[in-house]
């Protein structure tokens, strides 16, 4: 069956001192991170290995503890319930749904990011295991239109969740994703055909429609990481964030139902650290990734912002490409987000970070963070329960 939804490729938007400096090759074979907060933190495989082989036993995940999430079993009322929805699964999984509006029955829904295997790496046998389940099993998701993916790592593209389901829609969702992942979903054996996924670049947009759920405008916006499934394939993909804006603005802000944006931060780092000290931003001895503030002047304020807070250390190997949350606390002030919602911790423990960062910490760090840069808990910045939907 071919995808129900239309695509439309939008007009370029981006910074007016815009260039590809993230290509390597014309046209690119691989990609780069092309800012400083970015170079001065490349680590390298004989630091990788010393981290690890000296690193202490795994941190204990505790039986319990406020600064991990709840799990409750989602709910997807129909009709849906007012605003712009964002329901976290666990981990960078989020299943939004845009607003509702006549003649519509329902908003288009996009997951991003799914993720239900048990263990996330090589033919899911090695690589982090789970230690916290999914909310719900994913066939008790509603239809899905679209699938974005913020780059292939095998904890945010999960070849079983894509296969399944992909076979229970036969055919009928789309999925977006950045320069080079789309060979890679493709090659996943999950029956995903070619016509269904959207590759683009970064600043790249578009809108998506459907005759059942209205439209929305997709885009693709940079992200601070790297791409990888192989040793031998790093970077060969292309990585991003995603900005998803509500159709008909102009229209409905004479209403009075302003259109809503969120921002999808996936996976990204904020700046080069060389130690675990935790400092403000205001006073930052390291240069902070410009393309945030830059994503906030072309398409925020926005409404609502996932951003990552977990897996960030150690901060000398990890922190050009995992956000602490100080980080994140930045990024919510640079996109000009009116909310931000921590994800990206309490599912799953990373490969180094495991053995330096307790589990409860990325939300004890989170909330302090926020309360230091005088924003209001759980009103401009918090938390959810995994199956939690956020609504704005």
């Amino acid at each position: 069956m071919s995808p129900s939804t239309t695509i439309t490729p939008l007009p370029a938007n981006h910074p007016p001192s815009y260039t590809p400096a993230h290509h390597i090759n014309t046209p690119p074979t691989s990609f780069q991170n092309p800012w400083p907060s970015f170079s001065q933190t490349k680590a390298s495989v004989p630091k990788l290995l010393k981290l690890r082989l000296t690193a202490p036993k795994p941190v204990p995940i505790p039986p319990s503890s406020p600064h991990l999430p709840h799990l409750r079993t989602p709910s997807f009322p129909t009709p849906p319930a007012p605003g712009l929805k964002a329901t976290w699964l666990g981990h960078a999984s989020f299943l939004l749904e845009t607003s509702t509006h006549a003649p519509h029955t329902r908003g288009l829904r996009i997951l991003v990011d799914p993720v239900w295997s048990d263990r996330v790496g090589p033919y899911n046998l090695l690589g982090p295991v789970r230690f916290t389940p999914p909310p719900c099993a994913l066939a008790q998701l509603p239809h899905i239109d679209a699938v974005l993916i913020s780059h292939d790592h095998y904890d945010h593209l999960d070849a079983p969740t894509l296969r399944q389901l992909n076979a229970r829609q036969k055919g009928n969702v789309r999925f977006f994703c950045a320069l080079g992942v789309k060979a890679e979903i493709l090659g996943l054996g999950a029956g995903i055909e070619e016509e269904q996924v959207c590759e683009l670049d970064w600043w790249d947009g578009v809108k998506v429609e459907s005759a059942e759920a209205g439209g929305v405008r997709v885009v693709c916006t940079p992200a601070q990481h790297r791409s990888g499934r192989t040793v031998w394939g790093f970077d060969r993909a292309l990585w991003c964030s995603w900005v998803v804006q509500e159709e008909g603005e102009e229209e409905r802000e004479e209403s009075g139902d302003r259109a809503k944006r969120l921002y999808f931060a996936g996976d990204t780092g904020y700046c080069h650290v060389d130690s675990d000290t935790q400092f403000s931003h205001h006073e930052a001895p390291y240069p902070p990734c410009p393309a945030f503030k830059e994503i906030g002047d072309l398409y925020g304020p926005f409404d609502l912002a996932l951003l990552p807070i977990g897996c960030f250390k150690p901060r000398s190997l990890l922190s050009g490409q995992h956000s602490s949350p100080e980080d994140s606390i930045a990024v919510h002030r640079d996109v000009r987000a009116k909310k931000s919602i921590g994800m990206h911790y309490g599912v799953f423990r990373g490969g180094v970070s495991q053995y330096y960062e307790p589990v409860t910490e990325p939300v004890e760090r989170w909330r302090e963070a926020a309360e230091k840069e005088g924003l209001r808990w759980g009103e401009e910045v918090g938390v959810c329960d995994i199956g939690e939907t956020v609504v704005v």
